[in-house]
């Protein structure tokens, strides 16, 4: 079985925030720990860059919709390498590629495509438009934005969404498409049941020019929305390629909750028109505050995930993104919660356990470990965590083994064994230990994978191999420490 994961694509609109960098990290775990399973995967992200705003940026910054957009994608490209992503395929919409494809996929849509006029309300923010019942639970002002919606009337073409509502609903209910988690599930099933409309999909070229356009009338061009959530089909080479016979449907898709409505309902419906059988899940991660409050540039609060790699490094803010923000909810970031959970974590259980077990096995064997025992640990809920995309319980779980093995050392205490001259007896409790540390290595390996491999460097050849420094070396303040 092949596995195929994707993350969103993030719009190009502004630079990388951390929620971008938690959704890289949460796919890239699903692919790697695929992968670790001899699984052939195929991990797709990429960006998205058409659009009115993209256009309106690009003019306020004085550069070509094409230059702008080609520095922005690079921005998230070199995220996803500071963030050791694992992807196969980065996708972006102005590729030609996608540009083709996507023509005939709005080819391949056009008996449920339809011209009409539009009046509607419209967020220029979310480049979306909202339905009246949304703009009602809103008190008509975009919560992203804060701004009000703004009345649009216009010539479109249209999506017969509300054909295939109750295949979607169907599907959703019976479990063949899952949206995890049930919290997001109910709101989509509602969403359904109070009526999904048919959805504009162009937009007139002169109000938004910066796009593909619609196959055979140069007037309209492909509505942003729509057309990015084609790439998920044309990164596989739609419909032709092996690449799409091979990987499509999707194992997980991962996205966040503002654009849930989008891959849960008018992505279904779109596959559904084409004939194409639907992912198997959509998973739908929270949002990031920064010290309690939502990030903004007017509040100053903005942390960007390039600082805490500077700071703390790669691995340790992959660790506090995967644990530390729940993985079926929304979280909050602090430097303070940043650096404890570094300190206390990840240098003084995980790092502590390593350089401890290392040292005396260096002291008392001259490094030699001899024969390793297979660790017998039960790892059925790590398991079945990852694949309910539960990141943080997974994390939990290996933790719980990071600080059993600790006390396992302060019990066995193998520092008094070798006094006792207990030889046979300290060369087992000591292989022990390192058959411990490389099964938490093997665990580790999808979310931290600098870390794993540097504790197999360490151990798995039967002799201790010193590492230059330690895993985590301890840091005494952090960045949003108060100075007295």
């Amino acid at each position: 079985m092949n596995y195929f994961v994707t993350t969103s694509i993030p719009y190009v609109n502004g630079p990388p925030h951390l929620g971008h960098a938690m959704e890289f990290v949460m796919a890239d775990v699903l692919a790697r720990a695929a992968r670790a399973d001899g699984t052939p995967v195929l991990f797709s992200t990429g960006t998205d860059e058409h659009g009115g705003k993209i256009a309106q940026k690009a003019a306020d910054s004085k550069q070509t919709p094409k230059v702008f957009v080609d520095n922005m994608s690079k921005e998230f490209q070199d995220l996803a390498k500071q963030l050791n992503i694992s992807n196969d395929r980065f996708v972006r919409t102005t590729d030609k590629a996608h540009q083709q494809r996507a023509q005939i996929i709005w080819k391949n849509l056009e008996k449920d495509i339809y011209k009409g006029k539009y009046v509607g309300l419209y967020c220029t923010g979310c480049e979306a438009f909202v339905t009246d019942v949304v703009a009602k639970e809103n008190k008509d002002i975009c919560p992203h934005h804060n701004k009000p919606y703004e009345k649009l009337q216009e010539e479109n073409y249209f999506f017969k969404l509300t054909k295939y509502a109750p295949q979607i609903q169907r599907a959703i209910e019976s479990g063949s498409f899952q949206v995890i988690p049930a919290t997001r599930k109910h709101e989509i099933t509602n969403l359904i049941k109070d009526g999904l409309e048919d959805i504009s999909v162009s937009r007139p070229t002169e109000k938004a020019g910066w796009g593909i356009a619609v196959p055979g009338d140069t007037s309209q061009v492909m509505y942003v929305w729509f057309e990015a959530l084609m790439n998920y089909i044309t990164v596989l080479g739609y419909p032709e390629h092996e690449d799409f016979k091979k990987f499509w449907p999707a194992n997980v898709q991962v996205v966040g909750k503002d654009i849930s409505r989008f891959h849960a309902a008018i992505w279904p419906g779109m596959l559904l028109a084409l004939g194409i059988p639907l992912p198997k899940m959509v998973y739908v991660h929270g949002f990031i505050n920064i010290d309690g409050q939502k990030m903004s540039k007017s509040l100053g609060n903005s942390v960007t995930p390039k600082e805490i790699i500077k700071k703390y490094g790669t691995d340790a803010l992959r660790y506090y993104l995967l644990r530390h923000i729940p993985s079926y909810g929304d979280g909050d970031f602090s430097w303070q919660r940043m650096h404890d959970a570094y300190n206390n974590e990840l240098a003084n259980e995980l790092g502590n356990a390593v350089q401890r077990t290392a040292a005396m096995i260096i002291q008392f064997q001259k490094g030699i470990i001899g024969n390793i025992p297979p660790a017998e640990h039960d790892i059925a809920q790590y398991q079945s965590a990852l694949e309910e995309c539960r990141f943080d319980r997974a994390l939990d779980e290996v933790w719980e083994q990071v600080r059993g093995l600790n006390q396992y050392i302060d019990e066995q205490k193998p520092w008094e064994i070798n006094k006792r001259g207990e030889a046979e007896h300290l060369r087992d409790v000591l292989a022990y230990q390192t058959s411990c540390l490389l099964e938490i290595a093997g665990l580790l390996q999808p979310f931290l994978p600098e870390t794993a491999t540097q504790i197999r460097y360490v151990f798995e050849e039967g002799i201790v191999r010193p590492i230059k420094d330690t895993l985590f070396p301890k840091h005494d303040t952090h960045p949003g420490a108060t100075k007295r």
